[in-house]
């Protein structure tokens, strides 16, 4: 489970195995029970969520705008 970045106590991250076929690029974000799912393609976008407010995922959405390419690269070497 490569972890991409800490920000405000959540944790950025992919899994290894996301099973097959693999599904197209996106990061899991977790903190203390609560946790999303963020489609990296074509555009950042929510996948699913749960126990995050409104506000905190919007947050979440813009620092992941902000590390797309990055964490698209990771993603892109990781499965190659």
């Amino acid at each position: 489970m490569p972890e991409l970045l800490r920000h405000h106590g959540f944790k950025f991250f992919f899994y290894s195995r996301e099973g097959m076929p693999l599904e197209p690029p996106h990061v899991h974000i977790a903190k203390a029970g609560c946790e999303a799912k963020l489609w990296l393609t074509p555009h950042v976008h929510v996948a699913k969520r749960r126990g995050i407010d409104d506000r905190t995922l919007r947050m979440l959405v813009s620092v992941t705008e902000a590390h797309r390419d990055e964490f698209e690269q990771r993603w892109n070497i990781h499965f190659a």
